[in-house]
């Protein structure tokens, strides 16, 4: 058998058997027997007898209970088994193979209740959106803490994702509670790989190649002369130009390389790790060139009485930052124009929605940043006793970005306006993060007959701050300087003598300081009890609250270890219902919001001359304090039929308490007309369900299947208090111009989130003029409405969100298959409301649909009532996703120098299942509070990847 540990019991020295199954190893003098594991099959312990070889024949394993599952809990590990609170742990191997700009995205669709959304995943410089078990605040943020290694508030783009060895995702309150006020929104725990005695040696790399799929059609030139010129909507001026076509770079091409190293002695262990990623985006300007690093040493004393690790992982990223607007601005864009002029410069564009060239916008101006990120992790770890130990470890996360940006002199728009001053543009803007973080943990255990007890206490001290210069200037002698001589421009801000538009510059920081505990209990591994404190200050709180407790507590059961059910129901391998409950907060504010901060004030004459005055710029709030989350969760775990189907059940109930915003208050006695309180309270609760099947176990072939599955419903429930007193609701969603269509959602106290608030259509008439409904129930067109006939016509939160993964294995090759959707929530179709019916602006180019006979939009061709929104642009989001399929060959080699190889293809965003006609529905956000709307006209395609790697172990 290729591929079996073989260690040195009682060590960590060891090896894997090659294609052959053989192996050698040289063991310590002290050792008595070798362990030999392999997934799938039994641990098998065997004495040395003195012989220099050693055969062992492994069976299969029928239980998968014998492969321990460790989790990270925070603040240290647990045995699955162990685990009483709602935590899914995610393998390293078990990611989706993706080419993207943040490690998550191979997660998402993978965990159950956690949603994970890119509105330009064409984009090699874009984020997720990221947030678990629905919205939970009103202002502060809405995103899980990240740890990693240990070290909360992780730098998330510092990590490669082939050095990632498991991602542990803590839902219930009682895991995330140990983490305090920033843990409110659940936490996120990567644990990268570490090194070994074992001498390893691996390269990954692969090209990707991001094709447009699901594109928003426009009329070509030929149909906008048919449609739009000969009725008076669109001028001819002689050319025909696909403008999605000229600012679109497709296929975009990827690559990435990774190389690890790793190996050592029992005693001291290294691993490295060094990756290079070249991306391009699908517009004319996106690119990132990035390099990264990531090197840990371990080391421990002869007696194991002292153990030391070193972390360091930077990284260096330059990028060219994608125009998200200039996909529209050439969706909008009248096709009879041409790109050049009849002497070959960019053509002055006046008309339309945008009126500018986006090829030269694209190619011409910049926006670009250096990025440079630090991770610096050291711990020691002090063994007292065998079964007692305390850790002190040093962390500090770094990231600085320099922002640069610059426009031309020879831009058409400046050039056509014979403009003489601010003709080209440059600037500069630094900033910088930095954390710094000391914690000092002990770690006690005892087992005592049946009794096993676990004990942390600690203590975490943060310190963090915020540098911010920027920089900026006009009219420079030549276009070549960019942004490097700003000194050389002539307009300096433009302000007489004095320049405030020119410079600007701030710092603030923040501390946090906590002292926490937890015990872990378990009797006979039936009954397991947790319990956990911490209580935690930040100086973002006003004077009355700066300290705050965050308690929990969960239980479980495992029945499966009765004898009762053992003897009833043996097909049960593990059965445990548990339950938890913990109350988090989220301090993700600015800093300051508590305390009377003076701002300028203008200027003031004085003898002559103006004087900058200053006076308060804000209300003093001593009783300023975090968001609290009251979270319940009660759950079942199972294995059953020799654990070849298992999974997990989780009912939660999160409410957010005091949520965070500005409430108007009396002039006087506050100086500001608006205070920055705890008022708001909002719920959240669902379900959700994971199943994992072994549906064939053979040894030439095998196949698996999981499904996740989470139900999610959200109310709020109020927005005032005996305090402060706000409006029973709030509009928000509003829409850009062109016209002034306004908010088209409303958050209301029994309300949930994502309710659509608009007019509610009565269909077309005969003029194609929009009929809506009126309050009383009779029928007008929509310009004669007003705001007081909006009425709730539907929600943009999904209630369901689900995937599937099945995964095949036949001989040396792999395939996996993996299904994404969600279910139960509408889109505002935004281009289809300003660029999807014949009444659309003038000399714009529009949508297919406003001129197909198929389409409910080509109705809507009466001008009057344009801009009016209804619920008429409401359309079913619901989707399906083959959204990632990858193939992959392993060849095991006998050759000296390489152990194996593996090629494999990998296809994401293969094909979407859908009714909406808005483009791809997985473009349209749905974390956040206005979920189901697009309120900007910008527009990134979506795009289908194909990726080709290779694999080599040496």
């Amino acid at each position: 058998m290729p591929g079996v540990s073989v260690v040195a019991t009682g060590t960590t020295v060891g090896t894997t058997t090659d294609v052959n199954g053989t192996y050698t190893l040289n063991v310590p003098e002290a050792t008595k027997s070798l362990t030999f594991s392999f997934i799938g099959y039994a641990t098998q312990k065997a004495d040395l007898s003195g012989s220099n070889t050693l055969n062992v024949r492994l069976e299969q394993s029928n239980s998968t209970l014998e492969e321990v599952v460790v989790v990270s809990v925070g603040y240290g590990t647990l045995n699955k088994r162990e685990v009483s609170s709602a935590i899914t742990h995610v393998s390293g191997k078990d990611l989706l193979p993706v080419s993207a700009n943040n490690p998550l995205m191979s997660l998402q669709g993978k965990v159950a209740g956690l949603t994970i959304t890119n509105t330009s995943s064409g984009d090699p410089n874009s984020s997720p959106s990221i947030q678990l078990r629905g919205a939970s605040s009103r202002n502060a943020g809405l995103g899980p803490l990240y740890v990693i290694n240990g070290v909360p508030g992780g730098n998330i783009d510092n990590i490669n994702q082939n050095d990632i060895e498991s991602i542990d995702v803590l839902k219930g309150g009682a895991a995330s509670a140990i983490y305090g006020t920033r843990g409110g929104n659940g936490v996120i725990v990567i644990t990268t790989k570490k090194g070994t005695s074992q001498g390893r040696m691996f390269y990954d790399g692969y090209a990707s190649f991001d094709y447009v799929t699901n594109r928003l059609q426009n009329l070509s030139p030929d149909e906008f002369i048919e449609h739009r010129i000969k009725n008076d909507k669109g001028v001819n001026y002689g050319a025909k130009t696909n403008w999605l076509d000229a600012v679109t770079n497709s296929p975009a091409f990827s690559q990435k390389h990774t190389v690890q190293l790793s190996g050592g002695t029992s005693k001291t262990n290294y691993f490295a790790s060094a990756d290079y990623r070249n991306a391009d985006g699908i517009d004319l300007r996106a690119h990132k060139k990035e390099y990264g690093a990531r090197i840990s040493v371990n080391h421990a004393t002869d007696d194991n009485v002292f153990v030391g690790s070193l972390s360091v992982a930077p990284r260096y990223m330059n990028t060219s930052n994608a125009d998200l607007g200039n996909f529209n601005n050439a969706l909008t864009l009248n096709p009879t124009y041409p790109i050049y002029d009849s002497v070959g410069r960019y053509n002055f564009i006046n008309s339309g929605f945008f009126s500018n060239n986006p090829v030269e916008n694209g190619k011409l101006i910049k926006s670009d940043a250096d990025i440079k990120e630090i991770d610096i992790n050291g711990s020691l770890k002090v063994n007292i006793l065998k079964n007692l130990s305390t850790t002190v470890t040093i962390s500090q996360i770094s990231r600085s970005a320099r922002n640069m940006n610059f426009s031309p002199s020879t831009l058409s728009t400046i050039v056509h306006a014979g403009k003489i001053t601010q003709v080209n543009f440059a600037s500069q803007e630094q900033q910088e993060n930095d954390q710094k973080n000391v914690e000092w943990t002990g770690n006690y255990s005892l087992d005592f007959r049946k009794n096993h007890l676990k004990v942390l206490g600690g203590y975490s001290y943060s310190l963090y701050n915020y540098k911010q210069f920027y920089a900026q200037n006009y009219d420079f002698p030549f276009d070549t300087y960019l942004w490097n001589s700003l000194g050389s421009g002539l307009y300096n801000g433009g302000a007489a003598g004095q320049g405030q538009l020119a410079v600007g510059s701030t710092q603030n920081g923040s501390t946090l300081i906590a002292f926490f505990g937890r015990l872990n209990y378990d009797f006979n591994n039936r009954y397991i009890l947790t319990a956990s404190l911490r209580r935690e200050g930040s100086s973002k709180f006003g004077s009355n609250n700066k300290w705050g407790n965050f308690p929990a507590v969960s239980g479980a059961w495992r029945l499966s270890e009765e004898n009762f059910l053992k003897e009833t129901l043996p097909w049960v391998n593990e059965l445990k219902v548990r339950a938890d409950y913990g109350i988090t907060g989220n301090q993700d504010f600015d800093n300051y919001l508590s305390l009377l901060l003076y701002g300028g004030a203008g200027y003031f004459p004085f003898n002559g001359a103006p004087y900058q005055v200053y006076g308060p710029a804000s209300n003093v709030n001593p009783d300023l304090r975090w968001e609290k989350a009251v979270n319940f969760n009660a759950g079942i775990d199972f294995a059953i039929l020799n654990n070849r189907l298992s999974g997990s059940v989780d009912y939660y109930i999160r409410t957010n308490k005091d949520l965070l915003g500005l409430y108007d208050v009396p002039l006087p006695p506050n100086s500001q007309d608006r205070t920055y309180a705890n008022v708001g309270t909002m719920k959240n609760y669902g379900i959700e369900v994971t199943l994992n099947g072994a549906v064939i176990k053979q040894s030439a072939f095998s196949y698996n299947a999981t499904l996740a599955f989470a139900y999610n419903k959200n109310k709020f429930i109020s927005f005032s208090n005996s305090i402060y007193k706000g409006a029973t609701y709030q509009y928000v969603a509003g829409l850009p111009a062109p016209g002034s269509p306004g908010t088209i959602q409303r958050i209301e106290e029994g309300h949930s989130i994502g309710e659509f608030y608009t007019l509610r259509s009565a269909g077309v008439n005969d003029e194609g003029a929009l009929l809506v409904y009126k309050k009383d129930g009779s029928i007008i067109p929509a310009n004669e409405a007003s705001d007081d006939d909006k009425q709730y016509v539907g929600n943009g939160l999904p209630k369901i969100t689900a995937s599937m993964n099945h995964s095949f294995r036949y001989k040396r090759f792999d395939l996996n298959i993996f299904l994404r959707g969600t279910f139960g929530y509408k889109i505002f179709n935004t281009p289809a409301f300003y660029l999807g019916t014949a009444a659309s602006q003038t000399d714009a180019n529009v949508l297919k649909s406003a001129y197909d006979d198929k389409s409910k939009y080509s109705k809507l061709t009466n001008d009057k009532t344009q801009y009016r929104a209804a619920d008429y642009f409401l359309e079913s989001g619901s989707f399906v996703k083959i959204d990632n399929v990858s193939l992959g060959y392993t060849q095991p080699l006998k050759t000296k120098y390489l152990k194996s190889v593996r090629f494999y293809a990998a296809g994401r965003n293969l094909h979407t299942f859908k009714s909406y006609t808005g483009g791809d529905p997985d473009l349209v956000q749905i974390n956040g509070l206005t979920p189901g709307v697009n309120t900007s006209l910008n527009y990134y395609p979506s795009t289908l990847q194909v990726i080709l790697g290779l694999q080599a172990t040496f």
